[in-house]
């Protein structure tokens, strides 16, 4: 019961880390900082590549979102394992975790005329992300319990 709502909450806390601010970033420490959010950021990224922008959008927004829903759909038994290749699939191209590798090393190589000073957003998603990875191996794991001596679901 505690694996499903805490998949529900990721429902909700997945959008809301979306629109936190991640970090906040200014020219030199005299200027002000503009906060950075994912959807700030894929905005400015529709500005300037529409094709980059819509494969981000898809894989760091889009898919984690479906494969929370696809999870949850398990977990109530509504798809029950059957759903479980679809899973692992949406799990590959869920590239929300990539994107956040991405923004680490952003951060931690900084620039060089700039301030870059993290913030809550970045905790709030990290979390989300790390939540749905165990989520989908706890899931995982449940279900092949649940039907011993059944072939397990391809990696």
């Amino acid at each position: 019961m505690l694996l499903r709502l805490i998949t529900l909450s990721l429902l909700i806390l997945y959008p809301v880390a979306w629109f936190a601010p991640l970090m906040r970033a200014g020219l030199l420490p005299i200027f002000g900082l503009s906060g950075i959010s994912v959807i700030t950021g894929l905005r400015s990224l529709w500005g300037s590549d529409v094709l980059l922008a819509a494969v981000v959008t898809a894989f760091a927004i889009f898919a984690p979102y479906i494969k929370t829903i696809w999870l949850a759909l398990i977990q109530w038994g509504v798809l029950g394992p059957r759903g479980l290749p679809v899973l692992h699939v949406l799990g590959r191209f869920a590239m929300a975790d990539i994107f956040l590798i991405a923004l680490y090393i952003t951060l931690a190589k900084g620039i060089g005329y700039g301030t870059i000073q993290t913030a809550w957003g970045l905790y709030l998603f990290t979390a989300c992300i790390l939540a749905s990875i165990i989520l989908g191996l706890l899931t995982d794991r449940a279900a092949r319990r649940a039907k011993p001596g059944a072939p397990a679901p391809q990696a």
